[in-house]
């Protein structure tokens, strides 16, 4: 079986993903995809990666745990759905690097579906927001402290790829970048279900639609609605075109306030992510989704 782990990114509309993403379940299922609650799985496998994790080959039976993710239903392809598979947010940034623990998960993930196909797929950003996002609920002090340590010009996605494809080589990787995901959103839910360009889903545009006029989107609808079908490139550009005259322009705009952070470090910071993302489309084993 297919097994395609969400791994967040955190702070890159994960749960908005997820929720989208169930709202297509009758839709995914009629081409062999399930998508189960959260709740039939997180704790679940939460539990049991900590049991591996403590004790590597501890005996845990893979079609028990099938049997209460699906509940019975048969599946060719499973999404499951988790920002902390990689860890929690507290501990993202341990070491000085991005998700520290992601190897020693991916290896206990695994040895849960020793018999599955596992591919990871997971949000990518600016370590200028994302550094920011991880910590919107923290403490001033926890901000500070590491606002004082992380330096976000020194954080590469790709290092974070490179742990990963050395420690599992047979798991692929798909990802895409946070600041595009208005405009793939569509292709990243078709992606994460098998599914082909193309294809119809519910909630194709729902993040483009928190960012564009109400006006806009009306008026995309109405264009949209005269063609039967469009490649995946040709609706981006049409995206594209429409963003730049109805983008909710307070929503495009990301404010970073962290203590010590200059606008030259955020500058230097988006500079280096650029040619990260470059580097990351030329890696074996991964798939960049891009405009």
């Amino acid at each position: 079986m297919q097994v395609i782990l969400h791994c967040g990114a955190h702070s890159t509309e994960e749960d908005r993903l997820l929720k989208t993403l169930l709202r297509n379940v009758d839709r995914f299922g009629d081409e062999g995809v399930a998508v189960p609650g959260p709740s039939q799985y997180r704790n679940l496998l939460k539990d049991g990666m900590a049991r591996l994790l403590e004790q590597p080959g501890t005996p845990i039976s893979a079609t028990a745990l099938w049997d209460q993710i699906l509940d019975g239903r048969a599946a060719e392809r499973v999404i499951l759905s988790n920002p902390h598979f990689f860890g929690s947010q507290r501990r993202a940034l341990d070491g000085h690097m991005l998700y520290p623990e992601a190897e020693a998960r991916v290896r206990a993930l695994q040895a849960l579906f020793p018999a599955d196909q596992l591919e990871l797929h997971i949000a990518i950003r600016d370590p200028g927001g994302f550094v920011p996002g991880l910590l919107e609920n923290a403490g001033p002090d926890r901000i500070n402290t590491i606002a004082t340590e992380i330096s976000p010009q020194c954080l590469r996605w790709s290092d974070l790829f490179e742990r990963l494809r050395q420690t599992a080589p047979e798991v692929a990787i798909t990802t895409w970048c946070y600041e595009d995901m208005p405009i793939l959103w569509g292709r990243i839910l078709r992606s994460m279900a098998g599914l082909e360009d193309g294809a119809r889903i519910s909630g194709g545009m729902d993040l483009l639609a928190s960012i564009m006029s109400g006006e806009g989107m009306r008026r995309l609808r109405q264009y949209l609605a005269q063609y039967d079908e469009l490649s995946e490139a040709h609706r981006q550009r049409i995206f594209v075109a429409f963003l730049d005259k109805y983008a909710l322009e307070d929503e495009l705009v990301e404010e970073v306030d962290m203590p010590g952070w200059t606008e030259e470090m955020l500058e230097q910071a988006t500079e280096m992510y650029d040619q990260d993302v470059a580097r990351i489309s030329q890696m074996d084993g991964v798939t960049l989704l891009s405009l």
